[in-house]
């Protein structure tokens, strides 16, 4: 398998992007906000993907950094990487993509991503790459249906993407126009899932983080509130010093409008 020095880490277009992620990350769908896509490589072969872009609800999240103007900052919103890469290779392909963002896009000054406990984990990649945690709330937003399949409060209500709310609406005989809000799924036996979602920051311009709005919480806050998962499963004890878990389909997020912009 070699070493995580042996990844190169470069930008794919959005369709390479796209393809592992379907394939690969636990949701099994992307994020259409997605923009700038970084493909993870061993041996010359695509083992890996990372998508930035805009965040869902980027007026609230704009503002976790007083000052930030409307193109200055990035959301991670997918990673993805196949048990094929050598271990850390997360870490090191963060930190190389951070890079390159930093040197090819000067006025960004910070990237935010969400870890999504109820369907992943708690975020132990982003403790391992440098990113801050500011924030630890109960995930609202993950609904399982009654055939299994979870999905986010944002995809299928207003606001979401239509054609994920179409197909949803679609499969279980709810009008379209009627989806406003969870009430009518709901009814045909959507249940929330239980879960946390975890917030973080990491700033490539270290004079902005003197404007964070949120407080920088200690990893010790994940174990103390019961937020530590793997795989959408609680831990026992959590290990809160960084350390990269042994497996990692699907590494991140669905989003968490309910924590853009509040201070934990």
């Amino acid at each position: 398998m070699g070493s995580a020095k042996s990844i190169v880490v470069k930008p794919i277009s959005a369709k390479a992007a796209n393809d592992l992620i379907k394939q690969i990350h636990y949701s099994g769908k992307v994020v259409p906000n997605s923009k700038l896509h970084f493909g993870v490589f061993i041996k010359d072969k695509l083992e890996g993907a990372m998508s930035f872009g805009s965040s869902m609800d980027k007026r609230k999240t704009q503002g976790l950094v007083s000052g930030t103007r409307w193109n200055d900052f990035l959301e991670l919103n997918r990673m993805a990487f196949s048990e094929l890469l050598p271990k850390y290779s997360e870490s090191r392909a963060i930190s190389i993509a951070m890079r390159l963002i930093k040197k090819n896009y000067p006025n960004i000054d910070w990237v935010v991503s969400f870890s999504d406990g109820a369907q992943c984990g708690d975020g132990t990649i982003y403790r391992a790459s440098g990113f801050l945690l500011t924030g630890i709330k109960p995930n609202k937003t993950i609904y399982e249906f009654p055939d299994g399949e979870r999905i986010s409060v944002m995809t299928i209500t207003n606001g979401g993407d239509i054609n994920s709310k179409k197909r949803v609406c679609s499969k279980w005989g709810i009008p379209y126009f009627s989806a406003a809000s969870m009430a009518p799924f709901i009814k045909i036996g959507a249940k929330p899932v239980t879960g946390y979602m975890l917030r973080y920051i990491y700033f490539l311009n270290k004079k902005a983080m003197s404007r964070l709005t949120a407080p920088i919480l200690p990893f010790s806050k994940i174990e103390e509130m019961g937020a530590g998962m793997y795989k959408g499963k609680m831990r026992v004890k959590q290990a809160t010093t960084g350390d990269q878990p042994a497996g990692r389909r699907g590494s991140t997020d669905l989003h968490a409008p309910n924590l853009a912009g509040q201070a934990q």
